[in-house]
């Protein structure tokens, strides 16, 4: 159980830098781009220091092609979030369609016809 849920925790929480070193910078403009650039990349580097440990430990339990659509998932949940709460920008409903549309083809990533499972890759 842990093995599927640790990697998971670690790719949200490694979302959550991401974010901010991407669009974090925006609510200040008035802040030289130098600045922006470098604090950006102080946050990016513990987005990744959550980022590789949670692809290394999940690629035992998920494929590759699974946990890039787990990130892009929680990229999505925690973006939507960060731009309604930090930014102020809520979102429409067409936003939160194209985002059922992703969550569906997230869905399709996942099925096994016949109810075959997916190899477990080892290391």
């Amino acid at each position: 159980m842990l093995a599927r849920v640790l990697p998971l925790v670690l790719l949200l929480a490694s979302n959550v830098f991401m974010t901010f070193a991407w669009y974090g910078h925006l609510k200040y403009r008035s802040s030289p781009l130098l600045l922006a650039i470098v604090a950006s990349w102080g946050i990016a580097f513990f987005e990744y220091s959550l980022m590789v440990p949670a692809n290394r430990l999940g690629s035992t339990v998920y494929s590759v092609v699974q946990l890039k659509t787990i990130q892009e998932i929680l990229t999505l949940v925690v973006f939507a979030g960060f731009s309604t709460w930090y930014l102020g920008q809520p979102l429409k409903w067409n936003h939160y369609a194209a985002f059922a549309l992703i969550v569906g083809a997230a869905f399709l990533m996942f099925y096994e016809p016949g109810g075959a499972a997916s190899p477990t890759p080892t290391l």
